[in-house]
């Protein structure tokens, strides 16, 4: 009998360390040279785990735009408060997905939610920019907040850990969350020793984060906290085995197969369409706060 095919394994990359806004302690392995090979992924932020000391003055994320792509927020600790010029505002807490549409512009926020500043703790979460296709990227603005009890979790095959199914389906359930193209986004909660193997089209293109603990993919390839494992397109299949408790973010999707043109948090096909962004956020067309007024 032949030995099972898996998906060959490109690259694993180490996630880089860096501040972003006033008060998120950041490892990002995206954007990085597997940017397309990622598609429609485009970034990965995974913030903390890090301690909140107890402040009146919350911090994170003031207001800035986005034009032409999706960001999206999973939560595994801590609360995150969200308002945007659109007229979208909550707060996500442990197991909540938020899931934000810029499309034709929009400035947001994301701060730690006030009441858990005053009394501080861990906060972890991470967060991802989804690209959108051409025909979409100018839609109006959207948002979803998809809290962990509408999310619906699926075994292990074989093992002890569970499959939370965000978006797309997989195990015969369907995740909550709306999408503009096809894609799979998976919660993968491990006890050590599972193993199991993951079936996704092969077409797609699929990533693996590893937020905690260590794996070993395809029996040889091993990967740890803070690593992204980048796969190929040889065979639907790809086997995890657990060397220890795990939680590992499943990323996959049909490639968007378009011009990308990026600048800061403008996802674009063209220059022009980027000039334009530039133009529209800098004459206050994304959209204004009371307090600007």
């Amino acid at each position: 009998m032949a030995a099972p095919s898996f998906r060959r394994v490109f690259q694993v990359i180490d996630g880089n360390k860096k501040a972003v806004g006033d008060g998120f302690d950041v490892t990002s392995p995206m954007p990085g040279p597997r940017i397309r090979q990622l598609s429609p992924y485009l970034l990965i932020d995974h913030i903390g785990p890090m301690q909140i000391a107890p402040t009146d003055t919350p911090l994170g994320s003031p207001p800035h735009p986005h034009r032409g792509f999706e960001t999206v927020t999973v939560v595994y600790d801590g609360y995150l408060a969200h308002r945007d010029t659109a007229g979208h505002d909550g707060t996500i807490g442990p197991g909540d997905v938020q899931w934000m549409t810029a499309g034709a512009g929009l400035r947001h926020a994301e701060m730690y939610d006030r009441d858990f500043a005053r009394r501080g703790g861990t906060l972890e979460l991470l967060q991802l920019w989804v690209n959108m296709p051409k025909a979409d990227k100018l839609v109006a603005p959207k948002y979803q907040e998809l809290r962990a009890a509408r999310i619906p979790s699926v075994p292990v095959p074989g093992g002890q850990g569970s499959i939370r199914v965000i978006a797309g389906s997989y195990g015969g359930a369907t995740g909550p969350a709306s999408t503009f193209s096809p894609l799979t986004l998976l919660d993968l909660q491990l006890r050590k020793a599972d193993d199991f193997v993951l079936t996704l089209p092969a077409a797609y293109n699929v990533g693996l984060y590893v937020v905690r603990g260590a794996v070993l993919v395809n029996g040889d390839r091993p990967a740890h906290t803070h690593q992204l494992v980048v796969l190929g397109w040889n065979s639907a299949d790809v086997q995890l085995t657990a060397t220890e408790d795990s939680l590992v973010l499943v990323l996959a999707g049909a490639p968007i197969e378009e011009p990308l043109a990026t600048y800061g948090p403008f996802v674009m096909n063209t220059n022009e369409e980027l000039m334009a962004a530039i133009a529209d956020f800098e004459s206050g067309n994304m959209g204004k706060f009371p307090e600007d007024e």
